[in-house]
């Protein structure tokens, strides 16, 4: 569940005025079309819960060299496959009243229709780089959602232990597939061929 601690005051345009505003004050009674107004009119990484957001903190340097490095391993594979991979920020939703923004998000099937202009639909796989803010938002909350929105793969990057965990959905829960530290590879369970160094993702710079 969002926190007021992550809802600042933002300056947003509405019908064409730049209005300051209170998210806070808001929290609770957003509706599904006033968070995606809202969403469209910012670069920042905002996420929707049953009435509330939560603004997501400015990804480090570190942080978008390992989503890079990431992102490209993944577009090279599975794009010459006919799949299709996005990264943030793309908005997915994951349940009934309830949007996320993954770091990645892939299709094996460029086609899927759950691949829509506004948002997506659902995915075959995310991955999060686990942010110092809130580590228990990508390891523990954001591991239910995407179980619940049956996404069938999720990678947890984590650069604090410099691990890779690779989530396979057994069910209505993930199970580990694997956790690879250092001199390890990080393979996928949807797609065996696929794999990554460790070190080399978490070395991106």
């Amino acid at each position: 569940m969002a926190t007021d601690t992550h809802v600042p005051r933002m300056r947003v345009a509405l019908a064409e005025e730049i209005t300051d505003m209170d998210l806070a004050a808001l929290q609770g009674s957003w509706t599904v079309e006033q968070y995606l107004r809202l969403t469209d009119q910012t670069n920042r990484l905002i996420e929707y819960t049953d009435g509330r957001i939560e603004v997501l903190p400015m990804p480090t340097e570190r942080h978008q060299a390992i989503l890079e490095w990431l992102f490209l391993a993944l577009r090279t594979y599975i794009e010459r496959l006919g799949g299709k991979v996005r990264f943030a920020p793309l908005r997915v939703r994951v349940g009934e009243g309830k949007f996320r923004e993954p770091d990645i998000l892939l299709m094996r099937d460029a086609r899927d229709q759950r691949r829509q202009n506004r948002y997506w639909q659902g995915a075959d796989l995310v991955a999060e780089v686990v942010s110092e803010d809130d580590p228990e938002r990508d390891v523990t909350t954001k591991r239910a959602d995407y179980a619940g929105a049956a996404i069938p793969e999720y990678w947890i990057v984590n650069p604090m232990n410099e691990t890779i965990t690779v989530l396979e959905l057994k069910g209505s829960a993930y199970v580990e597939h694997g956790v690879l530290g250092r001199g390890e590879q990080a393979t996928s369970k949807l797609r065996a061929e696929f794999g990554v160094s460790v070190d080399e993702v978490f070395d991106a710079t």
